[in-house]
């Protein structure tokens, strides 16, 4: 069978709503496009852990540091299984991690910004954390079957986030005046990279992962999604909005692409964001620190005498 016969039977099989399996053929395109849209979420779940670990010292009560804990060891958790799933496209975990260090591969735009008090861990953990699950819940009828299997543990997972972040949002919200403030100020500086989040209309005619049903749904249907579910709940809470401000109309919650301003995830996307070379450095810092524990694991073992 030719390599144009495979690729038409390929391209069947995917149209069909068939799954694809590491050891199954596949295009170099799309090999490389699954490797590398793995690859950048992995990254983003070990370089996720550090915002909220930069926030444990203040942690209101011992309660709340130790949900917290167990919630950032959860995110690296998902990063090793996330890599374990990426290596089995043709690069090693390691390879990966050196990249992901050395600048040249990217994590998620909202991993590149600073927090500043405890109302940024109800942020990310109910907003940030609700956009995540919006997209990796489209992604569980994914064409890449192994992707779709992990994906299954860590959505259960950051249902249990959300619920944390959630859980924090309402006691600021019912809270005093300052609490409430806390809240308003983190929501005022992170809403605009919550709608980067979701990345720039998609272009379907040259998106191959939309093509190859790796990504089932446009970037701007999962952002409408995320404004729709949690927009009336912010402002249920009394909250407001910054620009782009949300306006309602025809059933839906609107941000005009024309009212968003993109500059800052360009500047992102090139790994110039406002906390991209600290964070980076602090994860290159523990690499670098804990580099005897990988070569004593990997060490032959032998029984003594």
């Amino acid at each position: 069978m030719t390599y144009e016969d495979k690729l038409a039977r390929f391209n069947a099989h995917i149209d069909g709503g068939g799954k694809v399996e590491a050891s199954d053929f596949m295009p170099d395109d799309y090999r490389r496009g699954v490797l590398k849209f793995i690859e950048m979420h992995a990254n983003s779940e070990i370089m996720g852990a550090l915002p909220e670990r930069e926030c444990l010292p203040q942690a209101p009560t011992l309660l709340r540091k130790m949900s917290l804990a167990a919630k950032i060891q959860d995110e690296v958790g998902h990063a090793q299984l996330l890599y374990r799933v990426a290596e089995d496209l043709g690069k090693s975990r390691s390879a990966m991690y050196e990249d992901l260090l050395a600048g040249k591969s990217k994590f998620h735009n909202v991993f590149h910004y600073p927090v500043q008090h405890w109302g940024d861990v109800a942020i990310i953990g109910w907003l940030i954390d609700g956009a995540a699950l919006v997209t990796q819940a489209a992604l569980l009828d994914s064409s890449y079957a192994p992707y779709t299997r992990v994906l299954k543990r860590i959505c259960s997972e950051e249902q249990l986030h959300l619920r944390h972040g959630e859980h924090i949002t309402l006691m600021l919200a019912s809270g005093t005046e300052s609490q409430r403030d806390l809240f308003q100020d983190a929501l005022s500086r992170w809403w605009l990279p919550i709608i980067h989040f979701f990345g720039p209309r998609s272009n379907v005619e040259k998106d191959l992962l939309l093509r190859w049903k790796v990504k089932t749904r446009t970037n701007e249907d999962l952002r409408q999604e995320f404004l729709d579910r949690y927009v009336p709940k912010v402002l249920e809470l009394g909250f407001m909005f910054p620009s782009p401000v949300p306006v309602e109309s025809t059933g839906h919650w609107i941000v005009k692409d024309q009212d968003i301003d993109w500059a800052p995830l360009e500047a992102v996307k090139k790994n110039r964001g406002p906390e991209t070379t600290r964070r980076l450095a602090a994860r290159r810092d523990v690499y670098d620190r804990h580099r005897w524990v990988r070569e004593v694991l990997a060490a032959p073992f032998t029984y003594a005498a």
